[in-house]
């Protein structure tokens, strides 16, 4: 995915009220953008960190710039959590990831289980398989070089949606929980269980109930931000 418009480079001065990030643009123009981040974003946040922001195309929105990256740690790192389920859907689409081939039909944020959306619904009705219902998290976290984690705050939500996952495999259908590295410096995947023990707890009983778990990693530049290849997970039986 291509980025509609240049991205504007910056310094990060903070973080703050979850969805304010102040930025002082290269120009030497202090802005205020949108974070499309509700998790801790652990690591990702210090001051003085580089930074890049795309400016608003929604005309009736408050903020003229959002922010789209950080680098942390010689990485750049994804931070807009709005990207990955159309990053995905694109990944399913062109062949990229394989373990979600075969179906003829996608539908994003399909109503399902206790008042939810699923982020992504494949369905095949000429081929007799079963309904797969794909769940997409963005990872931001990596406390350990090499290692992505998830999640990177407690996540009663994210907690509820494996519960669902599960759900549908005991109804006879196919879930897919799908973790979106937002970065290209991930070698392995894992659970950060003592940020959220239920969590991991959740993914434990969803994965002894049937419901599949992958990770990818993405390419991302200034420029474009594309899923690349899948990374083992560890640690989560």
């Amino acid at each position: 995915m291509n980025y509609e418009h240049d991205l504007l480079k910056g310094t990060l001065i903070k973080r703050y009220k979850r969805f304010l990030a102040d930025v002082k643009l290269d120009s030497g123009e202090i802005v205020t953008a949108h974070c499309a981040n509700s998790g801790s974003m652990m690591g990702l946040k210090d001051e003085g960190s580089p930074v890049w922001l795309s400016p608003a195309t929604n005309p009736k929105a408050k903020l003229s710039y959002k922010w789209e990256l950080v680098k942390a740690d010689d990485a750049m790192v994804g931070i807009n959590t709005s990207l990955p389920n159309r990053l995905v859907e694109e990944a399913i689409l062109s062949g990229t990831i394989a373990e979600l081939q075969g179906y003829q039909n996608l539908r994003r944020e399909m109503k399902y289980g206790q008042n939810s959306r699923i982020d992504i619904f494949l369905s095949d009705h000429f081929d007799n398989k079963p309904d797969c219902y794909v769940e997409v998290k963005s990872v931001t976290l990596s406390r350990e070089n090499g290692i992505g984690e998830f999640p990177d705050a407690i996540t009663s939500r994210g907690t509820k949606h494996l519960t669902e996952l599960g759900d549908m495999t005991d109804q006879g259908f196919r879930s897919v929980m799908l973790y979106l590295a937002q970065r290209g410096d991930i070698k392995k995947f894992r659970i950060a269980s003592d940020i959220d023990p239920a969590y991991a707890d959740a993914l434990k009983t969803a994965r002894k109930k049937g419901v599949e778990a992958y990770c990818y990693i993405c390419d991302v530049t200034p420029r474009a931000i594309n899923v690349g290849e899948m990374v083992p997970i560890v640690e989560i039986e």
